[in-house]
Protein backbone atom coordinates (compact mmCIF):
# COMPACT_ATOMS: atom_id res chain seq x y z
CA UNK A 1 0.00 0.00 0.00
CA UNK A 2 1.57 3.37 -1.23
CA UNK A 3 0.75 6.41 1.06
CA UNK A 4 1.50 10.02 0.28
CA UNK A 5 2.10 13.13 2.72
CA UNK A 6 1.83 16.53 1.89
CA UNK A 7 3.19 19.44 3.49
CA UNK A 8 4.44 22.58 3.19
CA UNK A 9 1.21 24.55 2.10
CA UNK A 10 0.19 27.97 3.93
CA UNK A 11 -0.44 31.78 3.47
CA UNK A 12 1.88 33.82 1.50
CA UNK A 13 1.74 37.45 -0.09
CA UNK A 14 1.86 37.90 -3.97
CA UNK A 15 5.03 37.52 -5.24
CA UNK A 16 6.32 35.00 -2.35
CA UNK A 17 7.66 31.68 -2.35
CA UNK A 18 6.40 28.48 -0.87
CA UNK A 19 7.63 24.92 -1.19
CA UNK A 20 5.24 21.88 -1.09
CA UNK A 21 7.04 18.37 -0.40
CA UNK A 22 5.15 14.70 -0.56
CA UNK A 23 6.53 12.02 0.86
CA UNK A 24 5.94 8.44 -0.58
CA UNK A 25 5.70 5.61 1.53
CA UNK A 26 5.58 1.47 0.75
CA UNK A 27 6.26 -0.24 -2.37
CA UNK A 28 7.61 2.56 -5.31
CA UNK A 29 8.84 1.16 -8.33
CA UNK A 30 9.59 2.79 -11.64
CA UNK A 31 8.49 2.80 -14.56
CA UNK A 32 6.06 5.55 -12.61
CA UNK A 33 4.53 9.02 -12.72
CA UNK A 34 4.93 11.64 -10.05
CA UNK A 35 2.62 15.39 -10.61
CA UNK A 36 0.91 18.11 -8.81
CA UNK A 37 -2.43 18.68 -9.22
CA UNK A 38 -4.04 21.91 -7.94
CA UNK A 39 -8.23 22.26 -6.95
CA UNK A 40 -9.42 25.95 -6.48
CA UNK A 41 -13.11 26.49 -5.27
CA UNK A 42 -15.56 26.55 -7.75
CA UNK A 43 -13.21 25.08 -10.26
CA UNK A 44 -12.02 22.14 -12.23
CA UNK A 45 -9.12 20.38 -10.98
CA UNK A 46 -5.63 21.51 -12.87
CA UNK A 47 -2.61 19.53 -13.29
CA UNK A 48 0.07 21.81 -12.22
CA UNK A 49 3.00 19.42 -13.03
CA UNK A 50 4.43 16.10 -13.62
CA UNK A 51 7.63 14.22 -13.67
CA UNK A 52 8.13 10.70 -14.92
CA UNK A 53 10.44 8.31 -14.02
CA UNK A 54 12.03 8.25 -17.15
CA UNK A 55 12.66 12.22 -16.94
CA UNK A 56 10.02 14.23 -18.74
CA UNK A 57 8.84 17.13 -16.98
CA UNK A 58 5.55 18.81 -17.82
CA UNK A 59 4.00 22.32 -16.79
CA UNK A 60 0.82 23.74 -17.23
CA UNK A 61 1.40 27.63 -19.28
CA UNK A 62 -0.32 28.97 -15.92
CA UNK A 63 2.88 28.25 -13.72
CA UNK A 64 6.00 27.59 -16.51
CA UNK A 65 8.94 29.52 -15.64
CA UNK A 66 7.74 30.35 -12.14
CA UNK A 67 7.07 26.86 -10.75
CA UNK A 68 9.63 24.06 -10.53
CA UNK A 69 8.53 20.02 -9.90
CA UNK A 70 11.35 17.83 -8.68
CA UNK A 71 11.71 14.37 -7.30
CA UNK A 72 14.39 12.51 -4.86
CA UNK A 73 14.14 9.07 -5.72
CA UNK A 74 16.11 7.59 -2.84
CA UNK A 75 14.09 9.32 -0.73
CA UNK A 76 10.99 8.53 -1.89
CA UNK A 77 9.56 12.73 -2.28
CA UNK A 78 8.70 15.16 -4.47
CA UNK A 79 8.16 18.51 -4.42
CA UNK A 80 7.20 21.93 -6.01
CA UNK A 81 8.67 25.16 -5.62
CA UNK A 82 6.89 27.89 -6.19
CA UNK A 83 7.52 31.34 -7.24
CA UNK A 84 6.45 34.15 -8.14
CA UNK A 85 3.22 32.99 -6.69
CA UNK A 86 -0.46 35.32 -8.07
CA UNK A 87 -3.67 35.20 -5.82
CA UNK A 88 -4.64 32.49 -9.07
CA UNK A 89 -2.37 30.27 -7.44
CA UNK A 90 -4.33 29.99 -4.66
CA UNK A 91 -6.04 26.41 -4.42
CA UNK A 92 -5.79 23.01 -2.50
CA UNK A 93 -2.70 20.75 -4.05
CA UNK A 94 -2.26 17.50 -4.46
CA UNK A 95 0.58 15.01 -4.98
CA UNK A 96 -0.36 12.39 -7.12
CA UNK A 97 1.84 8.95 -8.05
CA UNK A 98 0.99 6.42 -11.26
CA UNK A 99 2.54 3.05 -11.00
CA UNK A 100 1.20 -0.49 -12.14
CA UNK A 101 -1.77 1.26 -13.42
CA UNK A 102 -2.77 2.43 -10.47
CA UNK A 103 -2.97 6.38 -8.56
CA UNK A 104 -2.15 7.31 -5.39
CA UNK A 105 -3.19 10.73 -3.70
CA UNK A 106 -1.84 12.64 -1.21
CA UNK A 107 -4.35 14.36 1.42
CA UNK A 108 -3.98 18.18 -0.28
CA UNK A 109 -2.21 20.53 1.82
CA UNK A 110 -3.98 24.42 1.00
CA UNK A 111 -2.10 27.24 -0.38
CA UNK A 112 -3.27 30.83 0.28
CA UNK A 113 -1.65 34.05 -1.59
CA UNK A 114 -2.88 37.15 -0.22
CA UNK A 115 -1.97 40.35 0.80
Amino acid sequence: QVQLVESGGGLVQPGGSLRLSCAASGSIFSPNLIAWTRQAPGKLRELVASFSSDGYINYADSVKARFTISRDNAKNTMYLQMNSLKPDDTAVYYCRLIQGGRTYWGQGTQVTVSS
